[in-house]
């Protein structure tokens, strides 16, 4: 961080600090509110739900092959192949915001089809599975399993309309470098991992959950101590708590401004702009996360505050597709990647995607 930023963020504190209202009981009481829902997400979601994604996360980036996967995005792959693995590869390569953009201008610059190549731009951050499972446990297993299936189906329908009117593939070869191999004992010890994730985000309470989590927690404990070589569990370990140090101070600085928002804002601006599971409403949450940045995960406190004032089903999954797509600073990026014709388009294809199964949601629910 440069003299100028450092000096910058201590005078923002400082006059943020030196002129809060601290007197005013609506701002006292947005600030405890604030802390309460850092109180809840401690409580309910960190221990059996964001750190066993981490764990999984770098497992992935350990134990399982990317390479193959980049590979099946080339120019010579089948369509049918190549845009289902785009689709779900977010949950694969454990991509999150911060890190597709570098990986989409890789493979579309190495070769991948623009279609491809956009549906994994889409899709790879939603897909991301801490995400996911922070949506269900917090927000209803039925929004997380929607979110899911209309990115997945968005993002592939992106891709193919991008290929239809553009049919460009990037320049120069495509080569993945060679190495991450995974094998047999990786994929088990994902699966194990996966297992006690989903098992602990069941919610029911029984002897019989305890007990699967406990047996599937001392395997995945034994398979980690003796299942691999000692420098290999020490890069697991290291990539984990890399994981963890990039999100979760962002996770809970969203947390905390979540239920902040949740009393200063007024409640009647979002129920009329955000309220009714039509078009304007739907179409409003598409733009605006659109523009908006969403540090990973942060979405998910601030849609939950957002939809206890008023905000309707379909807004919310609209949000939740378009704000973890897109951001104003990853339009720059991708603009450049593109060009502006290019980049336009998947704009304006994410807002009409997002809309579009926001509404179906919304009247689905």
């Amino acid at each position: 961080m440069s003299e100028l930023k450092i000096f910058l963020l201590i005078t923002l504190v400082f006059v943020l600090f030196y002129f809060v209202p601290l007197d005013s009981p609506i701002v006292a009481q947005s600030i405890l509110n604030g802390f309460k829902m850092l109180n809840d997400y401690a409580r309910q979601h960190v221990l059996l739900c964001l750190v066993p994604a981490f764990f999984i996360a770098g497992t992935i980036s350990v134990m399982l092959k990317k390479d193959a996967i980049l590979r099946l995005l080339g120019p010579n792959a089948k369509r049918f192949i190549s845009y289902p693995v785009a689709a779900v590869s977010g949950a694969v390569l454990a991509v999150c915001s911060c890190t597709i953009l570098p990986l989409f201008g890789g493979i579309y610059k190495k070769g991948a089809g623009i279609g491809p190549a956009t549906t994994f731009l889409f899709a790879g951050p939603a897909i991301n599975i801490a995400a996911i499972f922070l949506t269900a446990r917090v927000l209803g297993w039925n929004l997380g399993i929607a979110r899911m299936f209309a990115t997945i189906t968005a993002a592939i329908l992106i891709g193919l309309v991008m290929e239809f009117l553009f049919r460009e593939k990037g320049s120069g070869g495509f080569v993945t470098a060679e190495g991450n191999e995974g094998d047999l004992r990786g994929v088990v010890f994902f699966l194990l991992q996966l297992a006690f994730m989903i098992l602990a985000g069941l919610r029911i309470d029984s002897n019989a959950k305890n007990v699967g989590l406990g047996l599937i927690g001392a395997s995945t404990l034994m398979m980690a101590v003796f299942g691999f070589e000692r420098d290999r569990t020490k890069l697991w370990l290291t990539e984990t708590w890399d994981f963890a140090k990039k999100i979760l101070p962002y996770l809970f600085v969203g947390v905390f401004f979540a239920g902040v928002i949740t009393k200063l804002l007024p409640q009647e601006i979002v129920v009329r702009l955000l309220g009714r599971n039509d078009l304007w409403s739907t179409l409003m949450a598409s733009v605006i996360g659109a523009f908006m940045y969403f540090a990973t995960l942060t979405e998910v406190p601030i849609v939950q505050a957002l939809r206890e004032l008023g905000m309707a089903k379909g807004p919310t999954l609209a949000l939740l597709m378009a704000g973890n797509s897109l951001s104003l600073p990853s339009m720059i990026v991708i603009t450049k990647l593109l060009g502006k014709k290019k980049a336009f388009t998947y704009f304006a294809l994410v807002v009409l995607f997002s809309t579009v199964f926001g509404i179906l949601y919304g009247i689905a629910g």
